[in-house]
């Protein structure tokens, strides 16, 4: 376990708000950062979620057994806004997210979870409207199968690192991870790029060829480093 989370300003989650996975993706990939992770998606229509990362590791159930529910510390830990990511290297045979953690997390004021892994009770999540973003759904209850590792640490999300503290980002295209120390100068980069992009739209949409938008935009340079 980490000291305690260090939270980006409101108005700096709020800019990320304004733009999209794919922005960020691509801003992270002009900065020779880890861009998108990829397979972990929306497990119904819910909504996009951006924040600070409280994180939980799921380790097999065996001999070394943390007390209390899965969850309770990362709940414990977490604040309104807060994005709880949970590394269960990938596995999609058992389940680390449920109703009851749902419910806990909904009342927490947690913005969302991001599971590298799958969840279970989509039915009763989708129906108080928690957003979850997984790699599956299993039926299967954690318990006999695996237990909570440590929190507040380092993980991981598909192979992009994620600390205490990181932004992470999840809507309909997938999810990111941002990290702290470079999230103002990611954020200006995805602006740059949303707006771009939204000048390349607006002008095909007027009627402008696509070949003369495309000529002018210099979209195939627009990653370029600078």
């Amino acid at each position: 376990m980490t000291a305690e989370l260090q939270r980006p300003s409101k108005e700096l989650i709020a800019g990320f708000m304004e733009v999209s996975t794919c922005n960020v993706s691509d801003a992270l990939d002009k900065l020779g950062l880890k861009s998108g992770v990829a397979g972990i998606r929306p497990l119904y229509d819910c909504a996009k979620v951006v924040g600070p990362a409280v994180t939980m590791r799921i380790i097999p159930f065996g001999p070394d057994m943390p007390s209390g529910h899965l969850g309770a510390d990362a709940l414990n830990a977490s604040e309104p806004g807060d994005v709880i990511v949970i590394d269960n290297a990938g596995r999609v045979d058992q389940n680390c997210w449920g109703e009851i953690l749902a419910f806990a997390a909904r009342q927490q004021g947690v913005a969302g979870v991001v599971i590298d892994g799958a969840a279970r009770d989509v039915d009763i999540i989708r129906q108080i409207n928690f957003p979850v973003y997984a790699r599956g759904v299993v039926p299967f209850t954690a318990r006999g199968r695996n237990v909570q590792g440590d929190y507040n640490c380092t993980v991981q999300l598909g192979g992009a690192q994620v600390r205490p503290s990181d932004i992470v980002m999840a809507d309909m295209n997938g999810v990111v991870v941002i990290p702290a120390e470079r999230a103002e100068e990611v954020l200006r980069v995805s602006k740059e790029l949303f707006d771009r992009e939204a000048e390349m739209v607006r002008l095909l949409q007027s009627g402008v060829p696509f070949s003369e938008v495309d000529r002018k935009s210099g979209y195939d340079k627009m990653l370029d480093k600078s």
